[in-house]
C-alpha cells in the first residue's frame, strides 16, 4: 500500500520535519513516550503477562501425560520399541496377510502375558497406559475392551490350531508340504517375537524348531495309525 504523505512531513504532528530536524525528533520522542505511558496504564492491574515476558504459568496441555502418573513398570516396559513411529494400519496389514490376528489383538495378548499377576491380568493398567506401552496404539482402552481383545486372540489361536492339526491329520498334505507349512509359520512367529524385543539365540531357535518338528512327526504318525485302525475295522466288518 502506498503512503500519500509527504516524506518531509512528520506523520504524528503533520508539521514539516525536514525544515527543522530537531523539532521532528522531539515530536517523535514525545509521541513514543506518550504511547508507552498509555500502554503501561492500560496494563496496570491486568493479570495478563507483560509484553515480551513469557508467562511463568502457561496453561497446561490437556492431552499431555504427567510422567509422575505413569506406573514405574509401564515407564520401563521395553516391548515393541523397534516399532517406534509405526502406524497401526501398516502393522495391521502385515499381520492380516500372514496371520488371523489383528494388531490390536497381538499387542494386547502380549501385554496380558507380561502384566499377569497371581490374581489375574492387570487389564485396567493395560488399558489406561496402552499408548505408552505400544507405539502404534494411540487410544486408551477400557478393561472390558482389553478383555474382549484378549478373548478374541485366544479364540482365533484355538481355531487356527484346530484347522492346522486337521490339515496335518487328514492326509491332505504330504510330509514335505507340511514341513514347508511349519517352516513358514515358524519364521513369521519368530519375526513377531523379535519385533517385540525377544532376542532368540541360534540354539534357542534350533531347539524350538526341533520341538515343533518332533510334535508334528508324532501327529503324522498318530494320524497314520488312526487311519490304519479304521481301515482294519472296516475290513473286519465286511468279513462278518
Amino acid at each position: 500500500m502506498t503512503d500519500d504523505a509527504d516524506p518531509g512531513t512528520d506523520r504524528e504532528t503533520g508539521t514539516e520535519a525536514a525544515s527543522d530536524p530537531d523539532r521532528g525528533r522531539d515530536a517523535n520522542d514525545a509521541s513514543e513516550t506518550a504511547a508507552a505511558a498509555e500502554a503501561a496504564d492500560d496494563g496496570a492491574g491486568d493479570d495478563g503477562p507483560m509484553p515480551g515476558v513469557p508467562d511463568p504459568d502457561p496453561d497446561p496441555d490437556p492431552d499431555a501425560v504427567d510422567e509422575d502418573e505413569i506406573p514405574e513398570d509401564v515407564r520401563k516396559y521395553a516391548r515393541f520399541k523397534k516399532m517406534d513411529g509405526a502406524q497401526y494400519d501398516r502393522v495391521n496389514e502385515f499381520l492380516r496377510e500372514r496371520t488371523y490376528i489383528t494388531a490390536r489383538e497381538w499387542a494386547i495378548a502380549r501385554l496380558c502375558s507380561d502384566f499377569r499377576t497371581e490374581t489375574g491380568v492387570e487389564m485396567t493398567k493395560i488399558g489406561e497406559n496402552l499408548p505408552e506401552l505400544v507405539p502404534f496404539m494411540t487410544d486408551t482402552y477400557t478393561p472390558q475392551a482389553v478383555n474382549q481383545a484378549r478373548s478374541s486372540f485366544e479364540e482365533k489361536v484355538r481355531k487356527a490350531g484346530a484347522t492346522f492339526l486337521y490339515g496335518a491329520m487328514c492326509d491332505f498334505f504330504t510330509a514335505e508340504e507340511l514341513d514347508d507349512v511349519m517352516y513358514e509359520a515358524t519364521e513369521v512367529a519368530k519375526f513377531l517375537l523379535e519385533v517385540e524385543g525377544v532376542d532368540l539365540s541360534v540354539e534357542e531357535e534350533l531347539e524350538s524348531e526341533e520341538r515343533i518338528s518332533s510334535v508334528m512327526r508324532e501327529v503324522r504318525e498318530a494320524s497314520r495309525e488312526l487311519r490304519e485302525d479304521e481301515d482294519e475295522d472296516e475290513d473286519e466288518g465286511e468279513d462278518d
